[in-house]
């Protein structure tokens, strides 16, 4: 707010930049826990595990999905996909036209 007002050319643009960067790592650490904590209860909940590790689980996700062993017809699958992108288009672009759609 200070020094922004008084650059100009790539200088401004920089900052700019370095502001839009620190605004989506705060969004990222205000909502990481709970986006994890709830991907990590969907998971577990589509995938019939008790892992806890959320690497794990979208491992196991993308190989059940690769070997054909889960498909969009497969109950909460979608819903748990919209969701995740939700939550992180939510961080990474809060503005984004299409996010208040994608919501309902």
């Amino acid at each position: 707010e200070t020094a922004a007002p008084n650059l100009t050319g790539h200088a401004a643009f920089h900052a700019r930049v370095a502001s839009n960067v620190l605004a989506t790592i705060l969004r990222d650490l205000d909502a990481r826990p709970a986006a994890e904590d709830n991907e990590r209860t969907r998971l577990q909940a589509l995938l019939g595990s008790t892992e806890t590790n959320l690497d794990a689980l979208n491992q196991d996700l993308c190989k059940r999905i690769q070997s054909g062993k889960m498909d969009t017809r497969i109950q909460g699958l979608l819903e748990h996909l919209k969701a995740t992108t939700i939550a992180q288009v939510e961080v990474d672009q809060p503005r984004y036209s299409g996010l208040a759609t994608a919501k309902d």
